[in-house]
């Protein structure tokens, strides 16, 4: 009824985000790929994609046969490992954003171990835009970085939005109230570096209001944007899942009520190669990253 190939063309147009972007990651022409789908669903007597203009997302039909499916892709894949005994070696030079390390990267790293013992990582925490600088000039294999800094002709499997926020000390600003946009602009932001999109989210919401310009921080590192909001420096924006971790009971600090048009986008993350090198490990990485 299905073969593996048959999923493996359908998690490829999922991650890729569509037909086009699936073909240029297999080398396949797109309508090959769309065939190949309007196939699949013909045979298994289900719609598993929903056409959005360009864009296509998984029916809820096409989401639960994608999740039992990827299970048959990873026994097949440690099957074959085992009975060739030579699965993927060597070092993995992976670049990270800090926000990832805070989240998914132990139990990605871990299920890429236990699948693959003889793979060692090379690990540095980077900035996204030095990153995609990185991987065009061959100085990492795979990035875990922000979408919108995504290097061109480089394939990028997009991972779960990551929500971020306006967050205080309780000394700073009292919890269950709204904060209107003078009151915000006139604090202490401490947020990402000058160059990070979020940096410009800030600034856009801030900058343009009435009044003094808005003194915002920049800083490198999550862990120390926390740590200062928790001391009362000023608002920090932080990642929810960053939060979760460092202070699940919301005691050090809490989540800012904002009016709409204050809110904050949210993260967008991707497993980042050049597939003309670093295709295998690349899908291997994302699988994990998305598992």
């Amino acid at each position: 009824m299905f073969g593996f190939r048959d999923i493996d063309i359908m998690r490829s147009v999922v991650r890729a985000g569509g037909f086009r972007a699936a073909a240029d990651e297999l080398g396949l022409a797109q309508s090959a790929i769309s065939r190949r789908i309007r196939d699949l669903e013909q045979r298994m007597g289900l719609s598993l994609f929903a056409r959005e203009g360009r864009g296509v997302r998984l029916t809820p039909a096409g989401r639960r046969f994608l999740e039992q499916a990827e299970a048959l892709l990873t026994q097949r894949d440690r099957i074959a490992s085992d009975m060739s005994g030579a699965g993927p070696a060597g070092t993995v030079r992976l670049g990270v954003a800090e926000t990832m390390t805070h989240t998914m990267l132990p139990g990605m790293l871990t299920r890429l171990h236990e699948s693959f013992p003889q793979l060692r990582f090379e690990l540095s925490v980077a900035l996204s835009r030095d990153m995609a600088q990185a991987l065009r000039e061959d100085q990492l294999d795979v990035a875990i970085m922000m979408r919108a800094c995504l290097p061109p002709r480089a394939v990028g499997h997009a991972l779960p939005s990551v929500p971020i926020g306006w967050w205080s000390a309780p000394e700073l600003v009292a919890p269950g109230r709204e904060v209107a946009a003078a009151e915000l602009a006139a604090l202490p932001i401490v947020t990402f570096p000058r160059i990070a999109p979020p940096h410009q989210d800030v600034a856009e919401r801030l900058i343009s209001r009435e009044g003094p310009a808005p003194a915002i921080h920049s800083s490198a590192s999550l862990s120390m944007t926390y740590h200062l909001t928790a001391r009362g420096f000023g608002v920090g924006t932080i990642p929810d899942s960053l939060v979760a971790m460092l202070d699940p009971a919301r005691k050090a600090i809490h989540r800012l009520k904002v009016s709409a048009e204050l809110e904050l986008p949210d993260l967008e993350f991707v497993v980042a190669y050049m597939p003309e090198r670093n295709r295998r490990i690349g899908q291997l990485v994302a699988r994990a990253a998305r598992d």
